[in-house]
């Protein structure tokens, strides 16, 4: 059999019931072509991430290898209810962290002691993925993998003898579970670690020490319908999207080339003549981190987040990751399950009834003006016919008629991906008391592009392709309007000391309170600047909008003793104070022509009684001089400094969200955090906020 006859077999097996050649003057494939497990991937849309290990009971964000397994005993563990949550959420499988950095193991592998069979949990008699394998089954969910390629346990890393080891343990968790949809290899490589106790920082080449294309071979002759993901090294099936925030950039090419470094902008926006299928996941999690920390409890993602997630990630091209940290009872948080089922309700409301369903469409040029591919094709509801125009032709418009006056605020548009990504520029215009008003222009498309525009009433709806790699292929276009999510306001606190709300939305007016009670319409309403004292505080708003009734849920915002006498010492830049007016949009950065480390000292202007610092690093896309190792020192006099805290902001590049770490409480009036190490390995450090805890 010939490729090509290959081709077409493999399309009718993804797209039953389409003809793609033998039809007159078919469309021809174009460009880098997705598998046909990449193509049943992308189908998933959305799908779970579980992460669960020995440093879900020490509270850290990454284990460092010599956490005692007798630590890990979740007594009330249930996989069933992890995969109960998560099909009731919408999703389409669940990837566990089968081991994490630490080296832990949550199967009994028989390649190491480092492992649930040496844990108090079923007498080391259990096999936590084992019963996630089962869960999957019994509800419908596909099973995917996640294998941390580094080791901070194990003594051999960084030593030929690993890779072997490191396979031994894919070949387990690749035979023993069944069907696994997608392997994920996390891209942190090499640092500190216990290392069988050598306790010592190991470096590795990531993109030659591990021997992918060996890796890979065996991966896909064990598992032949996976897909893999991989942060580092060859370029795998799928790509990171350089962010773990729940984005994609607005374009998004499908594509990469198949060998070369891979900047972050090219990670989040694809490379337009790729020359290779490489589409983008978008990886994050329900809460702030990946582990479960009982201070995030009050930080779980809102539902306007979640829905700008869910539209900035599958409403982009991409694949939704979404993270649930287990608890150390071995079960997901009752808030983390409200926050998901509610999104699943949410999106549920947001595309209920599709407005363009069966609507006549007519188009400016049809290919051939052959009726396989007319505009009926983007309204008929099916997902295996498309329209097109002719070769030569790359700008065109398809008009969807309602036949009345229809209001709406979310189109929705599917490129023909098994054929290609082709188009570049699109737009989409209502007609509007009678002229085309547009309402939105972007660029890519491919497999699922959905735009958020607000709310018009038209009778006509127009989508004009502005430019495109070769003849567009459309197969589907949805119109919804869907329902007003209020987003809640932000509260922040000036070193003043007084609080600021600001709404989300300014036409919604905003409740607070601060003492504790949740607000209502009947809460003092903010009109300005709060006086809270110096004192700490606690500030709850809600934003309400009269028209149409509706609330946001509540914000709530701790605040330590207020800032008011800080003075940052060694600087006569006065843009310094930007690191504590509250906002985390702005930074200062800090350079250095000496060696590290870099020195920010600050006088509190009173003695206190420390317990902790905070630390926020530049919130900005392409923010730089990230701090990722530190000491904390405090003085009385600013002249005898005592260390009370050091170490490492694990995963901070990835996720920089504010950094917390807890001493013993000592009175200090000056404080100084050390930066040590940068992730550009340079003298300069960046902050977006610093903050202290007081006991």
């Amino acid at each position: 059999m010939n490729m090509k006859k290959i081709f077409i077999a493999l399309i009718i097996l993804i797209f039953p019931g389409v003809i793609v050649y033998g039809q007159v003057n078919a469309p021809k494939p174009y460009g880098p072509l997705p598998s046909a497990n990449q193509l049943r991937w992308q189908q998933m849309e959305y799908y779970a991430f579980v992460h669960f290990s020995v440093n879900t009971y020490t509270d850290m964000s990454w284990g460092f290898g010599n956490e005692d397994p007798n630590i890990f005993n979740p007594s009330q563990l249930d996989c069933m209810q992890w995969a109960r949550i998560c099909k009731e959420a919408g999703m389409k499988g669940i990837i566990i962290t089968a081991k994490h950095h630490s080296g832990f193991c949550l199967w009994p592998s028989k390649y190491t002691e480092y492992s649930v069979k040496n844990c108090p949990w079923k007498n080391g008699k259990g096999d936590i993925v084992r019963e996630m394998s089962d869960a999957c089954k019994a509800y419908g969910l596909k099973l995917g993998i996640y294998l941390s390629p580094w080791d901070r346990n194990s003594a051999d890393y960084g030593k030929p003898e690993y890779i072997t080891y490191f396979r031994n343990q894919l070949r387990e968790l690749l035979t023993n579970y069944g069907d696994i949809f997608e392997i994920w290899f996390d891209g942190a490589n090499g640092g500190s670690g216990y290392y069988g106790g050598a306790n010592e920082t190991r470096k590795i080449d990531a993109k030659t020490y591990y021997d992918w294309a060996n890796t890979y071979k065996m991966i896909r002759e064990l598992q032949p319908n996976i897909v893999i993901w991989n942060d580092g090294g060859d370029r795998a099936d799928l790509r990171w999207v350089g962010t773990e925030a729940g984005y994609i950039g607005e374009t998004n090419w499908s594509l990469l080339n198949k060998t070369g470094d891979v900047p972050e902008e090219m990670l989040r926006h694809g490379v337009e003549n790729g020359n290779a299928w490489v589409p983008g996941e978008v990886n994050t999690s329900i809460r702030p981190e990946w582990f479960y920390h009982p201070k995030e409890d009050g930080k779980v993602k809102t539902l306007p987040q979640l829905m700008d997630i869910y539209y900035n990630s599958v409403g982009r091209n991409a694949t939704l990751l979404m993270n649930f940290p287990i608890m150390p009872n071995g079960l997901i948080n009752e808030k983390d399950e409200k926050a998901a089922l509610d999104f699943a309700h949410a999106v549920k409301a947001a595309f209920a009834i599709n407005l363009a369903k069966n609507a006549p469409a007519k188009a400016t040029n049809v290919r051939s003006k052959n009726a396989i591919y007319n505009a009926s094709k983007v309204t008929d509801g099916n997902k295996n016919s498309y329209w097109s125009t002719d070769d030569s032709i790359k700008s065109a418009s398809i008009t969807i008629d309602f036949g009345k006056a229809v209001s709406f605020n979310r189109f929705l548009v599917q490129e023909y991906i098994a054929l290609g990504q082709r188009v570049k520029a699109f737009s989409i215009e209502a007609w509007v008391k009678g002229e085309w008003k547009l309402l939105d222009k972007q660029t890519t498309i491919g497999y699922k592009r959905i735009l958020r525009f607000p709310t018009v009433s038209s009778t006509k709806l127009r989508f004009t392709v502005l430019d495109a790699k070769a003849c567009p292929l459309i197969t589907n276009m949805e119109v919804y309007k869907a329902p007003q999510i209020l987003t809640p306001p932000i509260i922040i606190r000036e070193q003043s000391g007084k609080v600021r709300i600001i709404p989300a939305d300014p036409e919604s007016d905003i409740f607070y309170t601060l003492d504790g009670s949740i607000p209502t319409r009947n809460a003092g309403r903010y009109t300005g600047l709060i006086e809270t004292g110096n004192g700490k505080a606690e500030v709850k708003a809600m934003a309400y909008n009269a028209v149409t009734g509706k609330s946001s849920t509540v914000t709530i915002e701790h605040f330590d003793i207020s800032k008011k006498q800080w003075k940052i010492l060694g600087t006569a830049d006065s843009n310094v104070y930007a690191i504590m007016d509250g906002l985390e949009s702005t930074s200062w950065h800090q350079q250095q022509n000496t060696t590290a480390p870099v020195d920010l000292i600050i006088d509190l202007g009173q003695t206190e009684k420390l317990a902790g610092f905070r630390y926020l690093p530049d919130q900005n896309w392409w923010a730089s001089d990230i701090v990722t190792n530190y000491a904390f020192y405090i003085s009385n006099d600013n002249n005898q400094w005592q260390l009370v805290a050091s170490g490492e902001f694990a995963n901070i590049k990835n996720n920089p969200l504010w950094q917390t770490n807890m001493f013993k409480p000592i009175n200090a009036r000056y404080i100084k955090l050390s930066a040590l190490h940068n992730i550009q390995n340079n003298n300069a450090a960046g902050y977006a906020e610093i903050d202290i805890i007081t006991e």
